[in-house]
């Protein structure tokens, strides 16, 4: 079986699908190149052939470039030749005069685009579920197939850069309205029969970019309101990048160069600055996680086998709080029927009424309508009475962080709930074996800690206590996906993964408040060492009153079990502004900093409390800091076992938690630097400031043999 297949009509008209044998989708690799080659040849040379409708026999058009040859790229000739090659056929099929019309039946991105965007004119089919984009800087890279060249020739410089830099995945009337799509069909026949029609009404066809005289839209590179333009470009694409991504620059350097050339000069400094990406250790770190370890998490690895795939139909929801709401209107979104209880009626109604204004903000930008809004709350019953969830195969508890009242929800929830339901907590840190003997059922006894705003977070730590079984663990994950969002599983421990590493990151900022660091410069090495917000202002976010009730109660736990409560110097920082200075976080309008209705800036009070130092660190310094430690600790998780798999540490800590993600995650993060540097650099970092920087074992183990931490996957 070929991967291209050709029909010539009696009109003249070929009609060209893309069709791989044993993939559920097309990507752009020998395999599908070599014969669309073959077929290009006969087009060109043939004269019975009059146009060409090129389309798909897959559900989707075609999702891209194969990665895996991609990532393996370690010479920079390997990946300009690559580049060149597509590019090569892309200007053949061009030139050739012949119509080529993309009969678009599904999503196409990054090179399924690229293909499209070389043919005359393209169509797609009406499909709600069809995305269209060059997504390519999400893994580090840019759109080596021409699309930095002929998207800003389509649809002008400026909004091209915004689409690429951004990775934008445009809807059928997105894409459209901005001039990417030319048309659009309601059936596949419809498609294929206006694609025809196509060709035969402009039987010699042209690039407008290969006509004398081409203007870009808005004006190229040279034009003054696009000089303007470049002179804050980088500036912009770095705001918020702090030069981490150097795909941004490469892509703004494409599209500058080629708006001041011919296209073909344009494609081909495209190819070097796309070589560039493809060796760049962000790229490298990006791919292995948001591609190769996300799929493999996306198909099941941490799931066991053996039980079969389960669909949640009922579920109850304890606690109508931000939490609980929140998974309120995710489960019902897909479908789910919702019982969501609270301990009165205006608290269950208020939970409720999350959903309400989240649908009304969908419907107010179009995104949603009333008719689904109405069909949605219909399946969410607020109230009091747990007789409702009578019937329910999945409960969770999405209480206060607090044994006593979570022991006693369970047990109400458990007397009504049917023998075979799995319980499931939303604790961020209390160990689930503990929590697990108020149940009457630990086998059927999980944890389930979904992020905060549930509805745009994409992560769900699964977490397995000591007598959870792999049935429950099993409907758990089946369930975390059915709504939509990423599982990652770990095992038991105080804070499980998740909220562990990020407390050492709020305690480390802490920390260098108390040794005088000016607190600016702290939250400047936070932002550009890639984390999605400084220490002290998350701190602030999640607020100091709720660590300080977390360390209590760990305190209380370890001093109960013989232990010794590990201090932190973080710790006296935080009490004394939170207990001396009654500023607990922004909640209460004063924390770290202080809040008006206008924005935040540090509380001047801080550096009062503890004076500067006279000799400052370096950046660098602090982001080592705030960066090791989050990583070391990921590390301990893993040797401790708690956490599962490298992969679900790094997806579990970019979606979880935004570490930086062009380190690929934090165990990549060790893995990039190398298990020696790093090692020997947590040492420094132990011998001046603590203990807690001391290296896990496992990395200085795995350091002496030459190992990284993708060999000891479980």
């Amino acid at each position: 079986m070929t991967a291209v297949k050709f029909e010539l009509g009696a009109d003249g008209i070929a009609v060209v699908t893309l069709d791989m044998p044993g993939r559920s989708m097309n990507v752009l690799n020998d395999e599908l190149m070599g014969p669309y080659a073959e077929v290009l040849s006969k087009i060109e040379t043939d004269p019975a052939v009059k146009g060409v409708v090129l389309t798909s026999g897959k559900k989707e058009f075609l999702a891209g470039a194969d990665l895996e040859n991609v990532y393996k790229i370690t010479d920079p000739q390997v990946a300009f030749d690559l580049a060149e090659a597509f590019k090569g056929l892309l200007r053949r099929m061009e030139k050739c005069t012949k119509p080529f019309v993309a009969a678009l039946n599904g999503t196409a991105l990054g090179g399924g685009l690229e293909l499209a965007l070389a043919c005359n004119h393209r169509i797609a089919l009406n499909n709600p579920k069809a995305k269209f984009g060059l997504p390519e800087v999400k893994l580090g890279l840019l759109p080596g197939g021409g699309g930095t060249q002929r998207l800003p020739r389509i649809v002008g410089i400026q909004e091209s850069l915004q689409l690429m830099t951004q990775g934008t995945e445009l809807r059928v009337e997105q894409a459209l309205k901005k001039g990417i799509l030319n048309d659009t069909a309601d059936t596949l026949e419809e498609l294929i029969s206006k694609a025809r029609a196509w060709c035969v009404a402009n039987p010699v066809a042209q690039q407008p970019w290969d006509v004398k005289g081409f203007k870009f839209p808005g004006g190229d590179s040279k034009h003054p309101a696009i000089a303007q333009l470049w002179a804050i470009a980088p500036s912009m694409a770095n705001a918020k990048a702090y030069g981490n991504y150097p795909a941004l620059n490469h892509i703004a350097s494409c599209v500058f160069e080629g708006g001041i050339t011919d296209i073909d000069t344009g494609l081909k400094v495209e190819s070097r600055y796309f070589a560039a990406c493809v060796l760049s250790q962000e790229s490298k770190n990006m791919m292995n996680t948001l591609w190769f370890q996300l799929n493999a998490i996306k198909k099941g690895q941490s799931r066991p086998s053996a039980p079969a795939k389960s669909q949640v139909k009922k579920l109850g929801i304890l606690g109508a709080g931000m939490m609980g709401a929140g998974i309120a209107y995710v489960s019902a979104k897909v479908g789910i029927e919702v019982v969501l209880i609270d301990a009165t009626q205006e608290a269950a109604d208020k939970g409720k009424a999350y959903s309400t204004n989240l649908l009304d903000k969908a419907i107010a930008k179009k995104r949603s309508t009333p008719e689904k809004k109405d069909a949605l709350l219909s399946l969410i019953t607020a109230t009091t009475d747990y007789s409702k969830l009578e019937g329910a195969d999945l409960v969770i508890e999405a209480v206060f962080e607090d044994r006593g009242v979570k022991a006693e929800v369970t047990a109400k929830a458990e007397a009504v709930i049917p023998a075979s339901a799995v319980f499931a907590s939303n604790t961020s840190t209390l160990p689930i074996t503990g929590l697990a003997q108020a149940s009457k059922r630990p086998k059927q006894f999980i944890g389930l800690h979904f992020f905060s705003p549930v509805d745009k977070m994409p992560l769900v730590e699964i977490i397995c206590g000591k007598d959870t079984d792999d049935e429950t663990l099993a409907k758990g994950f089946d369930y975390v996906q059915q709504i939509g969002k990423t599982p990652i599983v770990v095992n038991d421990s105080r804070g499980f993964f998740t909220s562990r590493v990020f407390g050492t990151y709020l305690m480390e900022g802490a920390a260098m408040v108390g040794e005088g660091v000016h607190p600016r410069s702290i939250e400047m090495a936070g932002l550009e060492a890639g984390m999605p917000m400084p220490p002290l202002a998350i701190h602030d976010e999640v607020s100091l009153s709720l660590s300080i009730l977390i360390e209590n109660q760990t305190r209380k736990d370890m001093e109960a079990a013989g232990q010794t409560f590990p201090e932190h110097p973080g710790s006296k920082v935080m009490r004394a502004i939170a207990e001396k200075h009654g500023r607990i976080g922004k909640k209460a309008g004063k924390g770290y900093y202080d809040y008006t209705p206008t924005g935040k800036t540090l509380w001047p009070g801080i550096n009062q409390e503890f004076p500067l130092a006279k000799e400052q660190p370096s950046s660098q310094e602090i982001q080592d800091r705030l960066m090791y430690i989050q990583a070391n600790e990921a590390a301990k998780c893993l040797q401790e076992k708690v956490l599962r798999t490298v992969a679900d540490g790094n997806i579990g800590s970019i979606f979880g938690l935004g570490f930086a993600p062009f380190t690929g995650g934090m165990l990549q993060f060790i893995n990039a630097k190398g298990l020696p540097q790093f090692v020997k650099r947590c040492e420094e970092l132990a011998a001046k400031y603590g203990e807690r920087f001391k290296p896990a074992s496992m990395l200085v183990e795995l350091a002496a043999q030459g190992k990284q931490l993708e060999d000891v996957l479980n």
